[in-house]
């Protein structure tokens, strides 16, 4: 797809016309529109595409500003220099990033980050992350929190008990989050201790305005409250558009790294204006961000091997196989984050993809400490994969190595050589600064110039942008995608409750009433909904929901087919792949209904 082509097309979504009943963040991507019929190769074009958008410039009419905005790196600015204040004189003080899902994991994992670089400098730590669901929602799904904005709220006085100065960063990509809607509420009654931001990738009047359990005000008004304290600089707002996900809603995608790069930029300049002497400015703001550009080009710089990982990981879904991330340090971290997402997203067992880092627990420093003695998910060491998983791989397996040139060889080649004893499909991600041997197949990505702390940072999101791409691209392979949709997504909160039945809709052409029923009927696995059911609210049907899978998939096909749920279900077991469920089951009624004739 040439530039003036994919730039065509990109116009196309920023049109008042094209889904205008969606916000942003839950549009389809018209470059994306073909990803299911995608081979290999194709997906990763797909997904540059796609992912370059995040730094486009501002449409024509003005209508979304973006990340280089003139009014955005304002705000990122002045956040920035709000940092600084903090770092400077951080007695009492703390800076809190919180978010649910993909969020709160990039917010612990940034937390991470600056932690260990002020004790580097023997500075006293001023950072905190909080995620919906405590540490267990890091590296397993538990989105339902994320409906809960009093608990939010609880969460994070308890945390800034006894600060004076607090700066509170929230990130809800869709802006419509209600765990960090209750905190925005929670500073923005206590302006004299917290400044509030948020993060969010929507226009301010697309911000969700639906009910929030026991509230009585929405997110939506929360957001205007922040406008007006942003008028007298006691809030922030850094909301640019970065256009719709390649694969629609799932903003762990260009949601998770723009949230990524704004953070790390914001930071960036507080620490080199507090401990090096270099002011903050537009042109150092603009600077950083540059660095983030060129990040784009060094991820996609060798896509036949990305391809070449994709397909390897999709013939692994494919033939019920896994596909396992070890990695070292952060970039071990975001194999474990990258693994989490996909539970959710395709409605993955957990064991399909799995996440690995060096020495487990003890290299996190999460809030919690351990949890391995809690199930099996926790389990995330690379001991733990060595003693407990490879035993049972095979050669339709595929391992991924994630590592740096810093990290330990020997340790590297070790695990190298257990895993080709067990002939597993071996790849390796590797960083480093110039060209070193190779381990094994794998794809080197060169680093820019720039601090060991900036390198790092860059590696880690061609590390993410990478991994986004292969969990993505082998679901796509296995056919859990229509058009470019994630259509059996879990049903866990009132987000994906309202997503579901919008796919609904869409895909069968059928009313709103119809397709609410059909998934209900799912939810509650019965061929005829009672009074009872249709009664309960929105939030008792997630509950429900959260024990069931292939609620959409089996939901669909009972629209598209006029089936019955069982007939549906025996169909999805016997094709897996939606699309081919659907022309079983109608199949399976013509001959029926030739048989009675």
């Amino acid at each position: 797809m040439s530039v003036a082509e994919r730039n065509n097309i990109t116009e196309t979504w920023e049109s008042i016309d094209y889904e205008p009943s969606l916000p942003v963040s839950e549009k389809s991507n018209p470059l994306s529109r073909d990803l299911d019929r995608a081979s290999a190769n194709q997906i990763v074009r797909i997904l540059q595409a796609c992912d370059m958008q995040m730094f486009e410039k501002e449409d024509s009419n003005g209508q979304y500003q973006r990340i280089l905005s003139d009014s955005v790196l304002k705000s990122v600015m002045e956040v920035a220099l709000r940092v600084e204040e903090i770092l400077k004189n951080p007695e009492n003080s703390l800076i809190v990033l919180s978010g649910c899902g993909t969020s709160g994991r990039l917010a612990f994992l940034i937390t991470r980050c600056f932690n260990k670089a002020l004790k580097q400098l023997s500075k006293q730590s001023v950072y905190t992350y909080i995620i919906a669901g405590g540490d267990r929602a890091l590296f397993t799904s538990k989105e339902s929190h994320e409906d809960d904005p009093k608990m939010g709220m609880l969460h994070l006085k308890e945390v800034c008990e006894g600060k004076k100065h607090v700066l509170y960063i929230g990130i809800s990509c869709g802006l419509s989050a209600p765990f960090v809607a209750g905190q925005l509420d929670f500073c923005l009654q206590h302006l004299n201790i917290y400044t509030p931001v948020l993060i969010g990738f929507n226009p301010a009047n697309q911000t969700r305005s639906d009910p929030m359990q026991g509230c009585t005000f929405t997110f939506y008004d929360v957001v205007q409250r922040m406008q007006e304290a942003a008028t007298h600089q006691k809030a922030f707002i850094i909301n640019p558009a970065v256009g719709p996900e390649a694969l629609s809603g799932s903003s762990r995608m260009k949601g998770g790294s723009a949230t990524k790069i704004l953070l790390e930029v914001i930071l960036q300049a507080a620490h080199g204006a507090a401990f090096a002497h270099r002011p903050i400015t537009p042109q150092s703001i603009h600077d950083h961000m540059d660095v983030y550009v060129k990040c784009l080009d060094l991820t996609y710089a060798q896509p036949e091997y990305m391809a070449t990982m994709i397909k390897s990981a999709g013939e692994s879904l494919q033939s019920g196989r896994h596909v396992c991330y070890l990695g070292w340090d952060s970039l071990g971290i975001l194999g474990l984050i990258d693994a989490s997402e996909c539970i959710s997203t395709f409605g993955a067992d957990y064991h399909d993809i799995r996440g690995f880092v060096s020495g487990g627990f003890s290299a996190l420093d999460n809030n919690e400490g351990p949890l391995t003695s809690l199930v099996s998910n926790y389990r995330i060491s690379h001991e733990d994969f060595l003693n407990n998983v490879l035993p049972s791989l095979n050669d339709k397996d595929t391992v991924i190595l994630l590592y740096t040139e810093f990290d330990d060889q020997s340790e590297v080649s070790e695990i190298s050589a257990r895993v080709r004893e067990k002939n597993c499909k071996l790849h390796s991600i590797v960083h480093c600064s110039e060209n070193g041997s190779a381990v094994e197949k794998k794809v080197e990505i060169n680093s820019l110039t720039g601090s060991d702390s900036l390198q790092r940072m860059q590696w880690e999101l061609t590390t993410k942008l990478t991994l986004n791409a292969i969990s993505t691209g082998a679901h796509v392979l296995k056919g859990k995608i229509y058009q470019n949709y994630m259509i059996d997504l879990q049903v866990t909160n009132s987000k994906l409750y309202r997503r579901a039945a919008r796919l609904l809709q869409k895909f069968s052409g059928q009313t709103e009433i119809q397709c609410h029923e059909a998934l209900l009927k799912a939810i509650y696995e019965v061929e005829e909904l009672n009074d009872s059911i249709k009664l309960k609210n929105i939030f008792a049907h997630t509950k429900i929901a959260s024990k069931r899978s292939k609620i959409v998939p089996l939901a669909l096909v009972c629209l598209l087919t006029g089936c019955s749920l069982v007939e549906a279900g025996s169909s999805l077991e016997n094709q897996p792949i939606i699309r081919d469920a659907v022309t079983a089951c109608l199949t399976q009624n013509k001959h029926q209904n030739i048989k009675n004739n």
